[in-house]
């Protein structure tokens, strides 16, 4: 959610370490660099750190083992050992740009911008390559420097024209900060007229102009594309998914079957056409694919948050055993933080702290925000005295939490209760007046929650509950229609905690007031 992600360079070559956010540049005739890949593509990922480690502490290790080392830890969640492997490479090598480069790459995944800027300029300074304006560029951006950040991207761009990565996040960047996604789109047009495939550009399009409330246009957009590439798996899934949301269900429903039918044993595949079936008010056949996604990843949210809404279609009970919201969603208020005279003197501070890192004046085109706007910076990183003590103050209500859901072997959400947790991500958002959050979930969370810092007080006291957290609705349509069955009413200073899977979002408020939350989601963590 949250972090910076960097392309990597480790020098000349034709070999590739895959990894989701990641591609590094190796030399085929490096063999034990070579093995120790098709160990981790293998799933063996602590044989090939191994393997590496020997060669990574000789006297003279070359960028290609000290980088893919790195990217072998932060594969194994091991970011402070990648960032010590990156800081030997500078060490090491302290006038090449490729070594600044990796290590900006590594800051940035760890979300420490200003240190991810610092490496990036030192690495420009040899390394005139668009890979490295990219990480630049993305560092200024966490850094709230958008117009620094827009020129950066233009660098990379004018370095590769046809930069896919580069164009994306440019015309992100130009929405969010403009609002103007006819600008926003022409920067994806010039990418694609300069050879960009056509596909990632149609994408990246269509989710400019739902941003931008252009819902008919992207659906359009998104349909054209597809004839073009009738077998293509993105496509199938964002045109279905733009017909359940404005379009003709029952085409969604067939495309949906399509994407199905190419792969079985797809979860992404399988909860879109239970999400389809859902709006054509075939409920029964939609937690037979719901039910299906679940068993094939147990862990997916997704999986189980659509498994809960075909449940309560088909009046099967297993809704209300995963949606007990009396049990499962808790409220806490933290009273006394350490350092601050009172808790409203802290909340001054933490809004103060909070709005410095909300540089957007639109909301990113990807989330569930509207008429607000979200940090892109890991909350959880950021060297200030309020947040720090928020991340604190969370620890006593996330364990008091853990132990009252107690750990049935059973239930998705307790069957993982180890009684100890990380933080995966955290975000702020900043709603103004008729803004809200759409109703979603975490597929990647365990515990998700929001604490509010600042609330439209004048707004809460309707009858319409405007400005509460709700839980329970979709935010799609379907067969029979269902209503939010749950309400939280915010107060400054209170946590809300409650699973990962469950529908949440926020009453739209139109009092000419702003609503400040943190959010974050928890995830086991072993003894």
């Amino acid at each position: 959610m949250q972090r910076s992600k960097g392309e990597s360079v480790a020098g000349a070559g034709s070999g590739w370490l895959r990894h989701p956010e990641h591609r590094v540049v190796i030399a085929q005739h490096q063999d034990p660099v070579a093995t120790a890949e098709r160990l981790a593509g293998a799933g063996h990922v602590a044989e090939a750190i191994d393997l590496l480690t020997p060669l990574a502490d000789g006297p003279a290790p070359s960028h290609k083992v000290l980088w893919v080392l790195s990217m072998l830890y932060k594969e194994f969640g091991r970011y402070d050992a990648a960032l010590a492997i990156g800081r030997k490479a500078t060490n090491l090598y302290p006038a090449s740009g490729v070594a600044w480069h990796n290590l900006a790459v590594t800051l940035g995944d760890m979300g420490r911008p200003a240190e991810a800027r610092s490496a990036a300029q030192k690495a420009l300074a040899n390394l005139d390559r668009p890979e490295t304006w990219l990480v630049y560029a993305r560092a200024l951006l966490l850094l709230g420097e958008l117009d620094a950040a827009a020129t950066a991207f233009r660098q990379a761009l004018q370095r590769r024209p046809d930069y896919l990565t580069a164009a994306v996040e440019l015309a992100r960047l130009v929405w969010m900060h403009t609002g103007d996604v006819h600008a926003a789109i022409a920067v994806l047009d010039a990418a694609q007229r300069a050879g960009a495939p056509e596909t990632p550009v149609a994408l990246a399009r269509g989710r400019l102009l739902r941003a931008a409330g252009a819902e008919h246009d992207e659906r359009t957009t998104l349909e054209a594309a597809l004839e073009r590439a009738p077998n293509d798996v993105f496509l199938l899934q964002a045109v279905a998914q733009a017909e359940l949301e404005t379009g003709d269900v029952d085409y969604g429903a067939s495309l949906a079957a399509r994407l199905e039918a190419l792969g079985r044993d797809n979860v992404a595949a399988n909860l879109q056409h239970a999400s389809l079936l859902l709006a054509q008010g075939r409920a029964e056949q939609a937690l037979i694919r719901a039910r299906h996604a679940t068993e094939l990843e147990p862990h997916n949210q997704a999986a189980w948050g659509w498994l809960a809404t075909a449940a309560r279609a088909t009046g099967d009970p297993v809704y209300r055993w995963l949606c007990d919201y009396d049990r499962l969603v808790r409220s806490y208020d933290l009273d006394e933080v350490p350092g601050w005279s009172n808790r409203t003197a802290w909340l001054v501070d933490l809004a103060a702290a909070l709005r410095r890192v909300h540089p957007l004046s639109f909301q990113q085109p990807e989330q569930s925000v509207r008429g607000g706007v979200q940090t892109m910076i890991e909350l959880s990183t950021l060297d200030d005295p309020a947040v720090k003590a928020l991340f604190a103050a969370i620890e006593s209500p996330i364990r008091s939490y853990m132990s009252s859901v107690g750990d049935d072997p059973s239930h998705p959400l307790t069957q993982r209760n180890t009684h100890r947790y990380r933080v995966s991500g955290s975000w702020s958002v900043l709603l103004r007046r008729n803004g809200y959050h759409v109703d979603h979930f975490h597929p990647r969370g365990w515990i998700s929650s929001a604490f509010y810092v600042e609330v439209p007080q004048n707004a809460l006291g309707s009858e319409s509950h405007e400005g509460w957290i709700r839980f329970g609705q979709p935010p799609f349509r379907t067969v029979p229609a269902m209503q939010p069955e749950h309400f939280v009413r915010p107060a400054p200073g209170k946590l809300v905690l409650f699973p990962s899977y469950m529908w949440h979002g926020t009453v739209p408020f139109t009092t000419a007031e702003s609503r400040l939350t943190i959010s974050f989601d928890a995830v086991p963590a072993q003894a």
